[in-house]
């Protein structure tokens, strides 16, 4: 495992390096977290279809269970049980309209990796550097567990575990554990641990922080150590059913599948679950007693436990419910972990929009009206009144609000109407709204799929490497 070693200490000095101005070391961090004899226990993937391009290339990486699919390109890279997915990356002469600015691409885009080592993350394609169309870069950047890149160039960063950069552009930065980004760029920033940040130039800006003492015992993360933390329990708890699916090569779908519903190969479907029409199950989704209602989705890494979404549901990159449930069009962001029990469920009214990295953990029923926003960390009803707004009084807010911890400046509606448009995206692009004929999204177009497998080196100096391939159409 010599070139292994040698790998992930390149990636470690070559993030160093980039992180200078910050004054942070991974190297405590990355060394110890991944057992090297994990890299060769299991297999990559690339998925087909006949809707997404295929550009497959690597040289001398280790990919360590990692799925790819569309174009992508990988270098040096070492990936551990990371999801790359290109399924919405644009080809040549698509138009980028920015600003009022339409920008023609003069090639195909491709995700192009590079030196990073990325940890069980999520990788979505939803590009919007206007600066680079045609790649999106993530360059030295090391994340780990469960943190999600989307929709950005990131470069040389570090991100902690069920941390998020979401549409923004980092340029040599620091996420601690549980930070949320959404401010479009940062260069040589520090984000502390549950810091959740969305800014949208002079228009908005949403500032929440968890209290760390209270998000120690959700996730933390020491050197020289794995993550700690209920979340990291609650994944973990979990993962030999994953394993299972894994180590089958044909698989029978449990339930039912109706016409323009997806249900991935890779994802754990358990006990009575139920799956409607154009429904979107990604793969590691984990769902047990599950019922997913009419144009819903469950995304990488979401976990859906006796819970009840009634439809058109979006729950974001790494959502986690349990005994939970949703009205129609309620939004689950990234990594929120939603967690009632057998005698105090949880239920969350139509239309509301709960903020990525929210905790709701109740011993107490909890019902949580239509139309809200809903944010931090809530125990009980009582926390909820400081964690909680009606999304149109929101929308009426101008100028400074504070509640509790939260912190709102700019335009309310704004803000609100954001929100609004990014949701339908969602639930257009996953194919909610699938007719028969039109509006076909990812829940259709990702029917018709195979697998090539990828195997590392079973043994010597290059045990836990896989080997360099070139695959292009």
């Amino acid at each position: 495992m010599k070139e292994l070693e040698k790998l992930i200490e390149r990636v470690i000095n070559r993030i160093d390096i980039n992180l200078r101005e910050p004054a942070f070391d991974s190297g405590p961090y990355l060394r110890s977290i991944v057992p090297l004899k994990q890299f060769g226990r299991f297999y990559a993937f690339y998925a087909l279809t006949p809707h997404h391009p295929l550009h497959f290339r690597f040289h001398g990486s280790s990919l360590g269970g990692s799925y790819f699919l569309g174009k992508c390109f990988v270098d040096h890279s070492v990936l551990y049980k990371s999801d790359i997915r290109g399924d919405e990356l644009k080809c040549k002469g698509d138009v980028f309209r920015y600003g009022g600015l339409e920008i023609p691409l003069h090639d195909d885009e491709v995700i192009h990796i590079k030196d990073s080592y990325l940890i069980k993350t999520l990788v979505h394609n939803y590009s919007h550097d206007p600066e680079n169309l045609e790649e999106f870069l993530i360059c030295n950047t090391a994340s780990t567990h469960y943190a999600n890149i989307h929709g950005s160039t990131v470069e040389g960063c570090f991100l902690g575990p069920f941390s998020t950069v979401d549409l923004t552009t980092l340029h040599d930065c620091v996420l601690g554990a549980f930070a949320y980004v959404q401010v479009g760029e940062m260069s040589h920033e520090w984000v502390p641990a549950g810091e959740i940040r969305i800014e949208a130039g002079d228009r908005f800006r949403f500032n929440y922080h968890f209290d760390a003492d209270s998000l120690k015992a959700y996730i933390h993360m020491e050197p020289g150590m794995t993550p700690q933390g209920i979340l990291m329990d609650f994944m973990e708890e979990r993962k030999t059913e994953f394993q299972r699916i894994f180590d089958v090569v044909h698989l029978k779908a449990p339930v039912p599948i109706p016409a323009g519903t997806s249900l991935s190969r890779y994802a754990v479907v358990k006990g009575d679950t139920h799956i409607g029409a154009n429904v979107l199950v990604a793969q590691r989704a984990y769902l047990e007693d599950a019922w997913l209602g009419k144009g819903a989705n469950a995304q990488e890494n979401c976990c859906i436990v006796h819970s009840r979404l009634e439809g058109e549901n979006v729950t974001a990159h790494g959502g986690k419910l349990v005994r939970t449930r949703l009205g129609k069009k309620v939004f689950v962001g990234f990594n929120s972990f939603l967690r009632g029990m057998e005698d105090a469920p949880l239920t969350i009214g139509g239309g509301s929009v709960v903020m990525p990295h929210t905790i709701i953990d109740i011993q107490e029923p909890l019902e949580i009206p239509p139309n809200h926003l809903i944010w931090g960390l809530i125990r009980n009803r009582e926390d909820l009144k400081a964690h909680c707004l009606d999304l149109d009084d929101w929308a009426r807010l101008e100028g400074r609000y504070d509640l509790g911890r939260m912190r709102f400046e700019g335009d309310g509606a704004f803000f609100v109407e954001a929100f609004r448009h990014r949701i339908e995206h969602i639930l257009e692009a996953n194919g909610a709204y699938f007719d028969g004929r039109s509006n076909r999204g990812h829940a259709q177009k990702d029917q018709d799929i195979s697998f090539n497998m990828i195997q590392p080196y079973p043994k010597g100096r290059f045990k836990g490497l896989y080997p360099s391939i070139d695959i292009r159409p």
